[in-house]
Parts: structure tokens; sequence; C-alpha cells
């Protein structure tokens, strides 16, 4: 049989190839006597499946994984044979996609493949550095005390991203509001006024006819409209979807005020706990590297990770390289050269992880303190213009009454 691996030497170089061996167990093992690290190994022709199926399953949940990982660790820690142990937990888990893939995962491991391959084959299912964390306890003997540090690792990850969306969610509230009474006021109102108005036969103030006017092309048209925005969602997200086309829109998301320095942190926060997760379990740099860029939620960071990776293995030192590209702060390349030159890189990262993460959690809360009040006065500066825009015709009828 023919398998293709991905593989990692002692000197941090990554080297694919297509080899030939009788099963994948005994591949594996002629490989590590070589002084190979395996990051990825599939038999050729076949694509990766989720459980035996066909075709891409939806993702596990983030807290059901975490409690899977969590409960394997403290199994391990007590003793209990790898095999046995995802043999119970499989047996637990009521998500059937999950066991699904447990299962294979499983039946792999009883016949020798090791854990980290096993998950390796759902590239889809589980992040690339959750198969690094589970290779460097394998390589170490300390499986269970590497995946806690890979459930620590996510709750962190998680905590943050938990905190930047809760304090997000007022202000699309109250743009959500604002809008939602906008359309209630343009589609039932507007044109309660305009009937009403036309029983005058006098022409009508000018902001009150652009009101009118803009009420009755969205009534007339209001089908056309719905299509023409369900086709514009459509037409993005095709276009969305071909290549390149994220790395850009992430770049540009880069240069906006603000905005595009919180997420530079963010990544950059991202890409630290994940290198310091690896490092921490053995890892050579480089192949960290390499997982740190496929996790990174920014593309565009990510392909310039690519060439400080590219760098590195050609003997550059990290921070040199991170310099040389010029797109993650400045901070952060201070910090890693200090580390490099202590030999406490990994503590390093995980100070420059938890010293961005203070940054973004006050650089949130201030631009939240802003925007709702900015929010709210935009709000009530359109309704107000719209009421008056609507009841300006009555004012100008009392007026000619009264006298």
């Amino acid at each position: 049989m023919e398998f293709r691996c991905r593989l990692g030497t002692a000197g941090g170089e990554v080297i694919e190839g297509v080899y030939v061996a009788d099963s994948e167990a005994h591949l594996r093992h002629e490989l590590e006597e070589k002084g190979l690290f395996v990051l990825s190994l599939h038999r050729r022709g076949l694509l990766p499946t989720f459980g035996g199926g066909h075709g891409r399953r939806r993702p596990v949940s983030r807290q059901e994984f975490l409690v899977f990982n969590q409960e394997l660790a403290t199994l391990l820690k007590a003793g209990m044979p790898l095999v046995q142990s995802l043999d119970i937990l499989r047996q637990r888990v009521s998500n059937a996609t999950f066991r699904a893939v447990l299962d294979g995962v499983y039946d792999k491991v009883k016949a020798g493949t090791a854990l980290s391959d096993a998950f390796g084959e759902h590239p889809d299912m589980f992040p690339a550095v959750y198969s690094a964390s589970l290779m460097a306890g394998e390589r170490s003997g300390n499986l269970d005390e590497v995946i806690r540090r890979y459930v620590a690792y996510e709750k962190l990850i998680g905590a943050v991203r938990r905190r930047t969306i809760s304090a997000l969610i007022y202000p699309m509230i109250l743009v959500t509001l604002m809008l939602g009474l906008v359309g209630i006021i343009v589609l039932r109102v507007v044109p309660a006024f305009s009937e009403f108005y036309s029983t005058f036969g006098k022409e009508l103030p000018l902001s009150t006819r652009i009101i009118v006017g803009i009420s009755d092309l969205v009534v007339g048209n209001f089908l056309l409209i719905v299509v023409g925005v369900i086709a514009g969602v459509i037409a993005l997200v095709t276009w969305w979807k071909q290549p390149g086309q994220r790395t850009r829109i992430d770049r540009l998301l880069l240069e906006l005020p603000w905005a595009g320095d919180t997420m530079r942190k963010f990544s950059t926060t991202q890409l630290a706990r994940t290198l310091a997760t690896l490092l921490g379990g053995g890892i050579p740099l480089v192949n960290a590297l390499e997982i740190g860029g496929r996790s990174m939620t920014n593309r565009y960071l990510a392909g310039e990770l690519g060439e400080v990776t590219r760098r590195v293995r050609e003997g550059e030192s990290f921070a040199a390289a991170l310099l040389a590209r010029a797109v993650f702060p400045e901070v952060a390349v201070k910090m890693v050269e200090v580390g490099e030159s202590t030999g406490a890189l990994q503590e390093m990262l995980n100070s420059l992880a938890e010293f961005y993460d203070e940054e973004i959690e006050t650089e949130v809360a201030r631009f939240i303190t802003l925007i709702e009040p900015v929010i709210l006065v935009i709000m009530g500066a359109v309704i107000a213009l719209i009421v008056l825009a609507l009841y300006l015709p009555l004012f100008e009828l009392s007026s000619v009454v009264g006298a």
C-alpha cells in the first residue's frame, strides 16, 4: 500500500512524500527508527473521512471536545491504558458525529496507529495544533499532561473570544433596534401619513416629500429589494469563497483605524499561545510555526508567518524573521527577541499573550464606552428627523388655521 506522509526532521525541516509499506503501523515504525517525526500519514488515493462516511461533516462543538479531552487526561493520569480509555469515552458521547469519529480513532489506535495520527486524519474536524500536541505527548511520554495543557490553551483562547463578543452584543442590539424601528416607520407609518396628506391637495414640504418618496419606493418595490438583497448576499458569499479573497479582506481589515490594531493584537495573542503550547510539548520551532500559521484566523498574517517560517528554516532567528516582515507588533518582536536570547521563548510567548489579552480587553471596553452613546445619538437624530418631516405639514396647517 502507498501512503502519503508529511514528516519533520530533527533539524526542523518538513518533508512530504509517498512511501510503500504493508500497514500504517509498520511504516510509522520504520520512519520513527530513522528519527523522523510523523506529522500526518494517510493512505494515498483515499481522502480522510469522518467515521467512515463520505463528505464533510459538521464540526464537533468546542465544549464537547474539551470535556472529552479533560476526561481522557483524567483517565490517563489515573493509569488507565489509552485504548481502554478511548473505549470508555466513546460510549459516553451522545453526539452521533463525534461518536463516529471516536469509533474510528479507537479502531486505529487498537490496531497500532498513534493517537495523533488517528485524529490527524480529520483536519476539517479538529485543529492542527491538537494533533501536534498529541504527537508531542506521545514522544515525551506525558500524554495526559500535554492534553491538559491543550485544554488550558483552548479555554484561554475561548475566554478572550467570548469577552470580545459579549462586549459587542449591546451595540449590535442598538443598531438592530434602530434599523427595525426605521423600517417600521418607512413601511407602515409613512404610507398612512401620505394617504392622509393626499386629501389636502396642497404641496408638502421638501423634507416630507423626500421621506414619502423613499417610503413609496421601498413599499412599491419591496419584493424586488428583498430579492436583490438575497442575490447580493449570495454574490458576496461566492466572491468570498474564491481563492485569495479572504486574504485580501483580512489585509484590509488590518488597515482599519483602531480596529485593525486590535485585530493584529488578537492574532498575535492567538499565535503566541499556540507556539507556547507546542514548544512546551517538545515540538521544534519550525514545525510549531507551520502549525501556528494554519491555526490563525487572519489569513493574511498566516501567509506572512509562512515567510517567517521559511526564514527560520534557513537559519535566521525567529525575532529577526518577524522584524523583516514588519507585520507583527514591535512589542511582540522585542519580547520574542528577549525570549530567544535568554532561552525562555515559551515563557516569553505566554507573557506576550497575557500582555495583549489585557490590552485587547481594555481597548474593547473603551470602544464600547464611546460607541454606545454615539449609536444612541444617531438613532435619536434619525428618528427625530423622520418624525419632524412627517409632522411638519400639520404644523404648517395649524399655523394657517390659527391665522
